[in-house]
């Protein structure tokens, strides 16, 4: 049995993410066999909100070189939460 802390790694902060945050969009990136109602009821118990849909993206890791040698960085699950329209606001977001 996953905990919520288990499926929500952390928040993504970029400047899309703060931009779509006025609308109640908040952006996680999220444990990679997690679905979309595993997502929706660890936001919910976290932060204490009410979530009206979830959307979420398979981000493929991008292709690094450091000299000759070449790597990838590491593929992750990026999830972006909608919040319905009476619900309370993330504080976190706020904050920034």
């Amino acid at each position: 049995m996953k905990t919520p802390y288990d499926v929500i790694i952390k928040p993504v902060i970029s400047e899309r993410s703060m931009d779509i945050a006025p609308d109640k969009k908040y952006t996680f990136k999220v444990a990679v066999d997690a679905n979309k109602t595993e997502i929706k009821q660890a936001v919910e118990e976290i932060f204490g909100v009410e979530v009206k849909k979830v959307n979420v993206m398979n981000m493929d890791g991008k292709l690094k070189r450091m000299g000759r040698t070449e790597g990838r960085r590491s593929a992750y699950k990026k999830a972006i939460v909608t919040l319905t329209a009476d619900s309370k606001e993330i504080e976190f977001f706020q904050s920034l």
